[in-house]
């Protein structure tokens, strides 16, 4: 499973910032790198209030998905 991890904080408070991810099972590391800024740019229009500050594709551990 692949998780695009991104961080963003409020337009208005840029200190203020929340971790949030998606979670992708059919793609690889790769397509997920290739693929994350529409994502983003679909998520940030849908949140006009918030910016993404920062962002990552990585593996993510079956432990972590059951947490």
């Amino acid at each position: 499973m692949i998780e695009l991890f991104f961080v963003t904080c409020l337009s208005v408070s840029p200190t203020d910032c929340q971790d949030r991810s998606m979670l992708f099972t059919d793609i690889t590391p790769m397509t997920c790198m290739m693929g994350a800024q529409p994502e983003l740019a679909k998520w940030a229009n849908e949140h006009p209030n918030w910016q993404v500050a920062r962002w990552k594709c990585q593996m993510l551990r079956s432990a972590e998905v059951e947490a």
